[in-house]
């Protein structure tokens, strides 16, 4: 298995770092090639400009389409090249991050804006009254598996159904669904330890053993069984999805999800 390591915390120190670490030993012991994209010792930028599509930006710029037409022509900048060819090369993608403000650090979302341009990523396929595109299980990146590894400041119960932060699946729904599915990779559950603003270093070692099990049953972990978006969940062209497929009571983010 190859696996690309998005990692994007500031603090050498971090708890962040111990688990990015661990999955790079836990993972090259168990025999597999890991690559890690450190975000903020690459100095990543974050932000999406003319500069990132060369002789394609246009004037006024249009992000999707200039990065579409840089993409085909291979004129992107360097760097944003160069992950592409991390994610294409990639069988497993694991995004280690603390969760700030509920959701990525804007370092790993300028990663996801500036990689996952348009026909890299997304656009592909055709668009009608039948059909939407390859997206949402299908896509130019169709075979690959992900997995968010987050920490959380606060408790668990906080992102219970019923907590006050709001259900944690909902809180990483725009990610693990609408930046990982949409261009067809299979997600799985994700990896959260929560009540980090309180740890101390002896529960660093259950921390690890649980992150190691997690990273040793890749293969075999069951994906998040999000609907496919063209094989017959939702009506067409409104991409609603039809009466009776879900379960009894559910709504929200959960509708599009299976089971």
């Amino acid at each position: 298995m190859k696996t690309l390591i998005v990692y994007a915390h500031p603090e050498p120190r971090s708890l962040n770092r111990s688990l990015k670490d661990h999955a790079v030993s836990t993972l090259e012991t168990a025999g597999h090639e890991v690559r890690v994209s450190d975000l903020y010792a690459m100095n990543w930028k974050a932000v999406v400009d003319a500069a990132d599509f060369g002789p394609n930006a246009s004037n006024p710029l249009n992000v999707a389409h200039d990065s579409g037409r840089a993409f085909k022509a291979g004129t992107l900048a360097p760097d944003i090249l160069a992950e592409q060819e991390k994610v294409l090369w990639a069988d497993t993608i694991i995004m280690q991050f603390p969760m700030w403000w509920y959701t990525m650090p804007a370092i790993l979302k300028g990663w996801v804006e500036r990689v996952f341009t348009f026909n890299f990523a997304y656009g592909v396929g055709e668009h009608s009254d039948a059909r939407f595109g390859d997206r949402f299980g299908e896509g130019t990146l169709v075979g690959r598996k992900a997995l968010l590894s987050v920490t959380i400041g606060a408790p668990e119960p906080h992102y219970a159904p019923r907590g006050i932060q709001g259900p944690i699946d909902d809180l990483l729904f725009p990610i693990q669904h609408g930046i990982l599915w949409y261009p067809g990779i299979e997600v799985l559950p994700p990896f959260v330890v929560f009540g980090t603003a309180r740890m101390t270093s002896e529960d660093y070692p259950d921390i690890a053993k649980a992150w190691e099990q997690r990273l040793l049953t890749l293969e075999s972990t069951e994906p998040i069984p999000f609907r496919p978006q063209n094989f017959g969940d939702y009506e067409m062209p409104s991409l609603h999805l039809k009466e009776g497929l879900e379960p009894a009571g559910r709504t929200g983010f959960g509708l599009h999800v299976r089971g």
